[in-house]
């Protein structure tokens, strides 16, 4: 420490200046990029905002009409009558539980054959396994297609051409979800160890062999750590996919709220909520264990 202030004492008073000057511009070109960035921010959100038709005053005038709402559609309990309470609050469980089914085979089988199509289609867009540039850029566009069209939309199609029912919005979830985990399966592909595939092709196996032997042992816990997570973004997505006719309870949501039955609403809602968060924890413990074992050697 002390050789070192020495040295920085010594220097020359030119070298002083200049390396001073240096540091100056470094740090006036870090504000500026600073600076720059954040006026775009700003104008990002003042351009958000005019294309969005945001109106503040609207905003804060419509507050009071949401708590309002919130107010309505939560029942009254009372302690002595508890009981007889929440049995007309929830009047039409065992109906809202097997709409409430409905939409869980709905996000499961989007998922699974999304996931499937993914798992396909993933190897055939890594880079490090296909060598044709045209095959992997074709293959991206179309789950870049998949994936940039929201469900709704899909399931809007499919309810035109297919009617009403579970099956449009099977094919919607599994669609959007093909297009999504197409996009993560080809990441984690790219990130194995070439090693291994190296090897396999040199020991003369075909191209199938080596994803076969080589790749599927390092991606599969990624792949399936992956598909969970994506059944609960489903799970969630299939609920909302009720309300333009693609089954499951939302339909039966949505019909609550066009009749005004508060207390209905309110306990479909508890009864997604409460879905949602045990499907969330069941899964995070699945992927949390799944990428466990990917970091053992």
């Amino acid at each position: 420490m002390l050789a070192a202030s020495r040295i920085v004492i010594s220097l020359p008073e030119r070298r002083r200046e200049s390396l001073e000057q240096a540091y100056r511009s470094a740090a006036a070109a870090k504000r500026r990029r600073t600076l720059l960035i954040g006026a775009g921010l700003v104008v990002g959100i003042v351009a958000s905002g005019y294309a969005g038709e945001v109106n503040i005053e609207r905003f804060v005038t419509g507050l009071p009409r949401f708590t309002s709402y919130i107010s309505d559609i939560i029942p009254i309990l009372r302690w002595p009558t508890l009981g007889a309470d929440l049995s007309e609050w929830f009047w039409g469980w065992r109906k809202w539980l097997g709409l409430l089914l409905d939409t869980l085979l709905i996000a499961y089988l989007g998922t699974l054959f999304g996931a499937l199509g993914a798992f396909a289609l993933s190897f055939l867009a890594s880079a490090n396994l296909v060598r044709s540039r045209w095959l992997r850029i074709s293959v991206r566009r179309y789950l870049e297609l998949c994936r940039t069209v929201p469900e709704i939309v899909y399931a809007l199609i499919f309810v035109f051409a297919f009617g009403l029912g579970p099956l449009p919005g099977v094919i919607a979830i599994a669609i959007h979800t093909m297009g999504a985990l197409g996009k993560l399966f080809a990441e984690v592909v790219e990130n194995i160890d070439m090693k291994p595939v190296e090897g396999a092709t040199a020991c003369g196996a075909s191209w199938l062999e080596a994803v076969r032997y080589a790749v599927l042992p390092q991606v599969l816990p990624g792949f399936a750590s992956y598909a969970l997570l994506r059944f609960e973004i489903n799970v969630r997505g299939a609920s909302v996919l009720g309300f333009v006719g693609a089954g499951g309870i939302g339909k039966e949501l949505m019909a609550s709220i066009r009749q005004f039955y508060y207390g209905d609403v309110s306990a479909i809602l508890l009864i997604v909520i409460a879905t949602v968060i045990v499907i969330d924890m069941l899964t995070e413990t699945l992927r949390h264990r799944l990428i466990g074992s990917m970091e053992k050697p």
